[in-house]
């Protein structure tokens, strides 16, 4: 039996989206999702923010990051 395919999946798909699993301490990501909340921000726009400047920061070890 062929699995079926959601509208969303294909969208995902096209923008290049993926889903990624990682295994954290509770506390810390109940700590996360509150700060978000606080801050009113959505925990996938701030993990994002937080991705790309750690990478920029590794392509530019000596390049100070105010950005955090």
């Amino acid at each position: 039996m062929e699995k079926k395919i959601r509208p969303q999946d294909r969208w995902n798909t096209k923008a290049g989206y993926i889903s990624k699993s990682y295994k954290l301490k509770k506390e810390l990501v109940e700590q996360f999702e509150q700060a978000c909340k606080t801050a009113g921000v959505s925990q996938a726009g701030k993990l994002t923010q937080l991705m790309k400047a750690f990478i920029e920061e590794e392509k530019y070890p000596n390049k100070k990051n105010f950005l955090l």
